[in-house]
């Protein structure tokens, strides 16, 4: 569509945003999303993710999901390509990895996707129509197309970040659902609406 922002810009403007929150604000979103977690159908498989730095979140949404009795999955580094998880026990067993990121230190599971009913996706933004922006890599995309059918996948996004619409690519998986730090939980899309 003519005059659209690109991927591009849309990451640059989010990134200057999430740079420009304060300290205070996000620990008041941390708190709100580990809250809303708490409040999901929290089926016995769950993939999530640590969320660093400028990131909604924190390690207290991964508590809130094991208390509710999930067994939690949390991405490992690895080459490029799908992600490969291991399962998230408790903060004193996660480990510093590349790139500055936490993850759990125990036996790596390379086709875990499969096992997870719901699925929470780290993303820069998401539209209403489910069109996911990430940061550019496509680990997600790879790997979210391994998961069972009827999975459920919630972006975790802030209030600001749920936009009416984002440019898609052919590759992009979209999500069902968004979980905002205020807002809650929102479901995205509709069967058959027109785009």
């Amino acid at each position: 569509m003519p005059g659209e922002r690109d991927k591009h810009a849309w990451r640059a403007e989010i990134t200057a945003r999430r740079a420009a929150m304060t300290r205070a604000d996000q620990e008041t979103e941390a708190r709100e999303l580990a809250h809303s977690v708490a409040g999901l159908d929290v089926p016995a498989w769950v993939c999530a993710y640590v969320p660093m730095h400028d990131e909604p979140g924190s390690t207290a949404m991964l508590t809130a999901l094991r208390t509710a009795g999930a067994r939690v999955l949390l991405p490992v580094t690895g080459p490029p390509g799908p992600l490969q998880w291991a399962e998230f026990i408790s903060t004193d067993d996660l480990r510093r990895a590349r790139f500055g990121l936490l993850e759990p230190a125990g036996e790596v599971l390379t086709d875990a996707i499969a096992l997870a009913e719901l699925v929470l996706v780290p993303a820069l933004a998401v539209d209403r129509r489910g069109v996911r922006l990430g940061r550019g890599a496509g680990y997600y995309d790879r790997t979210l197309a391994a998961a069972r059918p009827t999975a459920r996948f919630i972006a975790v996004v802030r209030d600001d970040e749920l936009l009416d619409r984002l440019p898609e690519e052919p590759h992009d998986l979209r999500m069902g659902w968004a979980l905002t730090p205020h807002g809650g939980l929102h479901r995205l899309g509709s069967a058959g609406a027109a785009e």
